[in-house]
C-alpha cells in the first residue's frame, strides 16, 4: 500500500466512527422505549467503533493529501462500507436475518431510495425503525460532507471529496472553506428536521413518528414507520400538507434555503432551474387531478382507504399533489397506490421517475437543471441548423454556459439512459417482468423508491431474487452518486498510470 493511500482508510475508519456514533443514538432511543434490542444495538455500535479506531490508528502516518483520483474512491467505497457496517444493527437483532435482505435495507437507506423488503414495519423494534430513517438522514446530505461539516482533519483535500460527492453541472458555494459549506448546509437541514418534527407532532403524529418522518422527508428517503406509509394518515390531510411542503423544500436548492433565510429573495426568484421546478410541480398536479376527477379514481378499489375529507375535489388535488411531489423529489412516500390510477397516469409516473429534483438538493434522479439545459441546447440546436455561423450559447441565470457543461450534461443523459437500459435488462435477465423491469431500474437508478408491476406502492421488494437485490443496490449506489463517480471507477484507464 503507498503511503498516500493510507489516507483512503483512515477516512473508512472515520466514516465507521460516526456509523457507530449513530447507531449507539438508536440504541439510547431503544432504551428509553424499552424496546428489548438494546444490547444487540449498543453491540453494533461498538463493534463499528472499534474497527472504525483501529482504521484510524493503522493509518495515522498518512500525508493529508488526496488527489481527484483518491477522492473518487473515497466517496464510492466509503458508501460501500457505510452500507456494510450499516446492516449490523439488523443482523445483530435478528430483525433481519439474511445478509442480501439486510444489505439491501442499508443501501437504500444511505441512497434515500427507500425501498423495503420488510413484510410488517409496524412489528419493528422502535429502535431498528429510528436506525432505518437515520441511515436515510445521514445519507441525505452525504456521508462525506458530514464528515468535512464535524471533523475537518484534513486542510487539502476537502474539496475533490465535495466535488465528487456532488458531480452535478452547478454547485454555488456559500463560503469559500468548504467545511463551513458543509456546516451551513447540515445547519439548514437540522433546522428543517426539527421544525418539519415539531409540525407534525402539531398536526396529530406522535412524537417517534413524526421524528422518523421528518428524517426521511428532509433526506427524500421515503422510509416510514407505517406499512402504509402516509396513506395511514389519509383521514388528516393537515400532515400530508406538511410533508408535502417538506418534500418540496428537500428537492430545493439548499443554497436557496440559504439565501431565503438571509431575506435575499431575489436570488430564489431570479433562480431558473427553481422557477422550472416550481412550474413542474404546478403543471403536473393539474395534470394528475383533472385525470384523476373526471376518473372518478377513488370510487375504484385500492390498496389504501381513501376517506374524503374535504371532497372528491380536495382531495384529487391532495393526492395528486402528495404524489406528483413524492416522485419528483424522488422522496417515494405513497399516500395512494397509483398502479390502480388510469394507464395514463400509471405511465406518466414512470415519466417522473426521470425527472429527480433541483441540483443541491437531497434529491437524487436528473435534477430540473439538466434538463433545463437540454431542453434549451436542444432548441438552439434548431437555430444553429438555420444559422449555421451564428454562436449561440447556452445560457443560464443570465450567464453563458461553457461548452464543456453542456457536453457534460449531454454525457450524463446519455449514460444514465444507457444505464436505466442496461439495469432493465439485468431484471429482466433474473426472471422480473417487463412493467416490473422497467419500473425497477427507472426507481432504483433515480433513487424513487416505489416502482411498478410486482414492485408498486402497495408492495415491497421481499420477493425479488437475491441477485436482484444485489443489482439494484448497484443501481441505487450510481444513481445516489451521480454515474461518473462510480461508474469512473470501473473502466481501465482510472486504475492506469496517470
Amino acid at each position: 500500500m503507498k503511503q498516500n493511500n493510507k489516507i483512503i482508510f483512515y477516512f473508512f475508519g472515520l466514516l465507521l466512527l460516526f456509523n457507530g456514533g449513530f447507531m449507539l443514538l438508536a440504541s439510547l432511543l431503544s432504551v428509553i422505549y424499552n424496546d428489548g434490542v438494546t444490547q444487540p444495538l449498543v453491540l453494533s455500535g461498538v463493534s463499528t467503533l472499534c474497527v472504525g479506531f483501529l482504521l484510524m490508528i493503522l493509518s495515522k502516518n498518512h500525508t493529508k493529501e488526496m488527489s481527484k483520483r483518491q477522492g473518487y474512491m473515497v466517496v464510492t467505497f466509503g458508501w460501500i462500507v457505510m452500507a456494510l457496517s450499516g446492516t449490523l444493527p439488523y443482523l445483530f437483532t435478528g430483525t433481519i436475518t439474511n445478509f442480501t435482505n439486510a444489505f439491501f435495507e442499508t443501501i437504500s437507506g444511505y441512497t434515500t431510495t427507500g425501498a423495503t423488503i420488510l413484510n410488517d414495519i409496524e412489528v419493528l423494534p422502535k429502535g431498528i425503525l429510528f436506525w432505518r430513517s437515520l441511515t436515510h438522514w445521514i445519507g441525505g446530505m452525504g456521508i462525506i460532507v458530514l464528515a468535512i461539516a464535524i471533523l475537518p482533519l484534513l486542510g487539502i483535500g476537502g474539496m475533490q471529496l465535495f466535488a465528487a460527492e456532488a458531480p452535478g453541472p452547478g454547485t454555488d458555494k456559500l463560503h469559500p472553506r468548504i467545511t463551513d459549506t458543509a456546516k451551513r448546509l447540515w445547519l439548514i437541514y437540522f433546522g428543517y428536521t426539527a421544525a418539519e418534527t415539531l409540525f407534525l407532532k402539531l398536526a396529530g403524529m406522535s412524537f417517534f413518528d413524526a421524528l422518523n418522518h421528518s428524517m426521511s422527508t428532509l433526506s427524500t428517503g421515503g422510509f416510514s414507520t407505517k406499512n402504509a406509509s402516509l396513506a395511514h394518515w389519509n383521514d388528516t390531510p393537515l400532515i400530508q400538507y406538511i410533508v408535502v411542503l417538506f418534500m418540496f423544500l428537500a428537492g430545493t436548492n439548499f443554497v436557496l434555503s440559504y439565501f431565503g433565510f438571509k431575506a435575499n429573495f431575489s436570488k430564489i426568484y431570479k433562480d431558473e432551474e427553481f422557477k422550472l421546478y416550481g412550474k413542474f410541480v404546478i403543471v403536473f398536479t393539474v395534470i394528475t387531478a383533472l385525470v384523476m376527477y373526471y376518473n372518478s379514481v377513488f370510487s375504484t378499489a385500492s390498496s389504501f382507504n381513501h376517506p374524503l375529507v374535504f371532497g372528491e375535489i380536495e382531495a384529487c388535488l391532495r393526492h395528486a399533489l402528495f404524489q406528483v411531489v413524492a416522485i419528483v423529489t424522488t422522496t417515494g412516500f405513497v399516500s395512494a397506490d397509483f398502479l390502480h390510477w388510469p394507464y395514463f397516469l400509471v405511465v406518466f409516473f414512470f415519466g417522473l421517475m426521470f425527472l429527480g429534483g433541483s441540483s443541491g438538493s437531497t434529491s437524487g434522479g436528473v435534477k430540473v437543471v439538466r434538463h433545463l439545459v437540454l431542453i434549451r441546447n436542444g432548441f438552439l440546436e434548431f437555430k444553429r441548423a438555420l444559422h449555421p455561423n451564428a454562436v449561440l450559447p447556452v445560457r443560464y441565470n443570465s450567464k453563458t454556459i461553457s461548452g464543456d457543461i453542456v457536453f457534460n450534461v449531454l454525457g450524463f443523459f446519455m449514460l444514465y439512459m444507457l444505464s436505466f437500459i442496461i439495469g432493465a435488462l439485468g431484471f429482466a435477465f433474473v426472471g422480473l417482468d417487463f412493467e416490473s423491469a422497467i419500473g425497477v431500474a427507472a426507481s432504483s437508478l433515480g433513487n424513487v423508491g416505489p416502482a411498478l408491476g410486482e414492485f408498486g406502492p402497495a408492495q415491497n421488494f421481499y420477493e425479488m431474487p437475491q441477485i436482484g437485490k444485489w443489482w439494484a443496490a448497484f443501481l441505487m449506489l450510481i444513481g445516489r452518486l451521480e454515474l461518473f463517480t462510480v461508474l469512473i471507477l470501473l473502466t481501465p484507464f482510472f486504475w492506469g498510470k496517470s
